[in-house]
């Protein structure tokens, strides 16, 4: 049985040229950058080529990059850097505006914040899970310290308007952070064309490795650093540069980001095929495409199996070789509702018949055709049962 991977939303694998350009990194060049020595020269000659290279794709200067560990650092060292900011100049801002299907990377922030003191809305999504920019206008107050929106939700892949909302932001000088994880090598982003403050990507979501992220960081905003000790990243984030991993990154982001538009279309084709062969096979009732038909990117679809536990579906997928993810966390080895598709207010036996399947580069037709059978094939069992 050969396996079918159909959760790229939640990682992709390495791809061969990312993997050839870290390893240099590991046994040739393994230097600390920030030695004086010849070793720690050449890496760091080879780190300012990297942040060099990835600010051009992107669209900002080399110094508004600052490497992460991941999505979830450059989230909480967003958030967290504003507010200290805020904090530190005595502006008396304590409110953050964000919605109600954020990334845990930013909900969880923002819950301990509140516990600190600080006051938190979360912008209501609608059916589709989007949020309208009148909303986060009316939430808008005197004291708003910073407005929080991803690009791309990692469930069920629909956009968010940002540059609308990053327009509201810049006319009241609110530092606007976006989390374009999912976006990165997807939709098109060119920083210094977005009305956008801070931004976090991910490389192990672009084919690149774990453990490596980025957050750009505006010259005129001001950010506090979220981890302590050395004088790294322009005195912004302690702790010694992962050279090989940010190559990787480095080399994802020029591999990917000149294909985005062929990717897109391949995922695009992809997804309208999954759609086709359970219509043909389940028929059009049979399920439901949970997001925004339109606004949304290709690569990931949310599909509800009415009468079929999200917890079952996944179990004999992954014994029939599929792999699929509810895009959900896990708790205690039992599955929760998503918080995404609650906050939708969608019907509760569409919230618990949930599946996120995402595409990537490596799937072919045959594979979603064969998926698709095996999909319509454990469902009629299940809703027998």
């Amino acid at each position: 049985m050969n396996p079918i991977y159909l959760d790229h939303a939640a990682t992709t694998p390495v791809h061969r040229d990312v993997w050839e350009a870290m390893l240099p990194f590991y046994t040739e060049n393994y230097g600390n950058p920030s030695s004086t020595h010849s070793f720690g020269r050449a890496s760091r000659t080879a780190l300012n080529r990297f942040r060099d290279a990835m600010a051009k794709s992107l669209g900002c200067l080399p110094a508004e990059l600052i490497y992460t560990s991941g999505g979830t650092e450059s989230n909480n060292m967003a958030i967290f850097g504003i507010v200290q900011a805020a904090e530190a100049s005595s502006s008396g801002k304590k409110h953050i505006i964000t919605s109600a299907i954020e990334h845990h990377a930013v909900l969880h922030p923002c819950e301990r914040l509140e516990r600190l003191g600080y006051e938190v809305t979360y912008v209501p999504v609608d059916a589709s899970g989007r949020v309208t920019a009148r909303e986060v206008e009316a939430a808008i107050r005197p004291d708003t310290a910073l407005i929080s929106m991803m690009y791309v939700n990692n469930e069920i892949g629909t956009a968010q308007p940002i540059e609308a909302i990053g327009q509201l932001a810049r006319e009241r000088s609110i530092p606007f952070h976006v989390d374009a994880v999912q976006a990165l090598g997807k939709l098109p982003i060119q920083l210094s064309e977005l009305p956008v403050d801070l931004m976090s990507f991910s490389a192990h979501k672009i084919y690149g490795p774990k453990g490596i992220g980025a957050l750009y960081v505006s010259r005129a905003t001001k950010l506090l650093p979220y981890l302590l000790g050395g004088s790294q990243e322009r005195k912004r984030r302690a702790g010694t540069e992962n050279v090989g991993a940010i190559a990787g990154f480095a080399k994802a982001v020029e591999l990917l980001l000149p294909q985005q538009a062929q990717v897109s279309a391949h995922a695009a084709q992809l997804r309208g095929l999954l759609l086709q062969q359970l219509e043909r096979q389940l028929g059009a009732d049979g399920f439901v495409v949970n997001g925004d038909p339109q606004m949304a990117v290709p690569h990931i679809v949310n599909i509800s199996f009415p009468g079929v536990s999200t917890e079952s579906l996944l179990m004999n997928l992954d014994l029939e070789g599929v792999a699929a993810a509810s895009g959900s966390a896990c708790t205690s080895g039992s599955l929760e509702i998503s918080h995404v598709l609650k906050a939708m207010k969608l019907p509760e036996n569409v919230t618990h018949s949930a599946v996120r399947f995402s595409f990537g580069m490596g799937n072919s037709k045959e594979q979603i055709e064969t998926a698709a059978q095996k999909i319509a094939t454990i469902v009629a069992r299940l809703r027998i049962t």
